[in-house]
């Protein structure tokens, strides 16, 4: 597989990346930081994947999705998949004190990945179809108290993702969408970790699958499916009552 992953130098996406050189792979390293591409396309060289470059990609500079994502399609000869596991996180505590946050990440989580999976739709259906594959959260999949404005972000783009999956799977997008609970990473260090918390390499093992078989839909981990297929049936009464 050719492979353009934005967000592999850190937590989950390093993790994936790390399984996708092991395994043989073509990947293209996409983010912000040169110095972490750098590092991270080394470590992966001596995992297996040969000759592993990278682009400037900021979710924060739409500008650059479009000659990031043709370096990638360049270097590798072609792109059989787009990988997006960048975003933002932020507490509903500290998003309500700082609009600005609160405006930077419902830019970069909701309108900017939209636009870049808009630019990798192009390019795959361009080339006969590919996988899509995007992280979104659990966090989405309804309006909960402790989540109210992460949440809403990540509603939006798992909505944006299904809606793409109808309209382009005739025509050969596979659009992935990966749900994951909450996961020990960098973004969430100093937070209490809730029950079903994970790392990042079983969630990393869990995408993997979904985009070898283009899953439309994987929570990560799966327990999160029944979970949520739960907080979904509650009435709004009970909601409003409880802290989840």
């Amino acid at each position: 597989m050719k492979a353009a992953i934005l967000g592999a130098t850190k937590g989950i996406g390093r993790a994936l990346a790390r399984r996708m050189a092991a395994r043989g792979d073509a990947l293209f390293l996409l983010g912000r930081d040169h110095e972490d591409l750098a590092r991270s396309a080394a470590d992966l060289g001596v995992r297996g994947g040969a000759d592993v470059a990278h682009a400037r990609c900021d979710l924060e500079d739409p500008s650059t999705f479009a000659p990031a994502l043709e370096a990638a399609e360049q270097a590798m000869g072609g792109l059989d998949a787009v990988i997006v596991t960048a975003g933002m996180f932020g507490t509903q505590e500290h998003l309500e004190a700082d609009l600005e946050l609160t405006r930077r990440l419902l830019t970069v989580n909701f309108a900017h990945t939209v636009l870049l999976c808009e630019h990798a739709r192009a390019r795959l259906l361009a080339r006969g179809g590919g996988v899509l594959c995007v992280f979104s959260s659990v966090a989405g999949d309804r309006g909960r108290k402790p989540v109210v404005l992460y949440g809403a972000s990540k509603a939006g783009l798992s909505a944006y993702l299904e809606g793409l999956d109808h309209r382009e799977h005739g025509r050969g997008l596979r659009t992935v969408c990966i749900k994951p609970g909450f996961v020990r990473t960098g973004m969430t260090a100093g937070l209490r970790a809730p029950p079903f918390a994970s790392d990042p390499d079983p969630v990393a093992a869990r995408a993997l699958a979904a985009i070898d078989r283009a899953r439309p839909v994987t929570y990560a981990p799966s327990i999160w499916a029944l979970v949520m297929a739960v907080i979904r049936r509650l009435p709004r009464w009970v909601m409003r009552r409880v802290k989840f």
